[in-house]
């Protein structure tokens, strides 16, 4: 293995290498396999003796693997995969469910989010230009996969949310003053915003929503904690448009 090799991989840390290099690092045999299974392209795998095999494959001892590595702990695998493309054209928000995100910043909770739009069937994740990269290693490794088969869009949030709205497309977001999420009508398609972990939903973002919906505690007079994490605030708000969606 090159110095130039390993200047790469850790170069692909940050989100300026991965634009420059058009790159992402995937790590872990499990997920690169399932990689190698889909329509992307890994351009090279670093991997123990015996894990993968073929032309794009290197072997590495263990060492170069931990020099390598960009978890705590180096697996037995690391792949460079080529970043896909998506287009923002294609997202049928007045046919199906969409999330959008403004301004996530934890990689954690981006990664969490693209997995539950992959468990809720959720096939398109539209973000602010703020929020995290999907294709930071921490996001992608906490996706478990999803990555592969949600589409994550960056662009103007409040400007797409304005032409939505504009097209009769329901904008739903939470709030502490919205309506209990449980009470309100919900229809099977429209755009689902969820705010910044700490500021919530931005107020240039906050005026393109139409239905405004609150995560009501239990029981609703009790005082407790000021807010949710926004991972598990989206699982809750999706699995609810999903039950009543299976009830119709």
């Amino acid at each position: 293995m090159t110095k130039a090799e390993i200047q790469l991989v850790r170069a692909l840390a940050d989100k300026r290498g991965r634009t420059e290099h058009g790159l992402f690092v995937a790590e872990g045999e499990k997920l690169i396999g399932e990689i190698r299974s889909s329509s992307l392209r890994v351009r090279k795998i670093y991997a123990l003796e015996g894990v993968f095999d073929g032309p794009e494959t290197e072997t590495v001892t263990p060492r170069d693997m931990e020099r390598l590595s960009q978890l705590k702990t180096a697996s037995n695998s690391l792949a460079l995969v080529e970043i896909p493309h998506h287009d923002l054209s294609t997202v049928r928000a007045s046919e199906e469910l969409v999330l959008a995100l403004d301004e996530v910043q934890n990689p954690g909770n981006l990664g969490t989010i693209v997995r539950l739009a992959d468990w809720f069937g959720i096939r398109d994740v539209v973000c602010s230009e703020g929020t995290a990269d999907c294709f930071n290693p921490k996001v992608v490794q906490a996706t478990m996969g999803a990555i592969l088969r949600v589409r994550v869009h960056y662009t103007d949030l409040p400007h797409l949310l304005r032409e939505a709205s504009g097209r009769g497309i329901p904008i739903y977001g939470t709030f502490l003053e919205g309506d209990d999420l449980y009470e309100t009508p919900l229809t099977q398609a429209g755009i689902v915003v969820m705010g910044n972990e700490g500021r919530g939903v931005r107020p240039e973002t906050a005026r393109e929503v139409t239905r405004k919906l609150l995560i009501p505690p239990y029981p609703a007079d009790r005082r407790t904690t000021e807010s949710l994490n926004v991972a598990m605030a989206t699982g809750i708000v999706c699995a609810e448009f999903r039950r009543r969606a299976n009830m119709k």
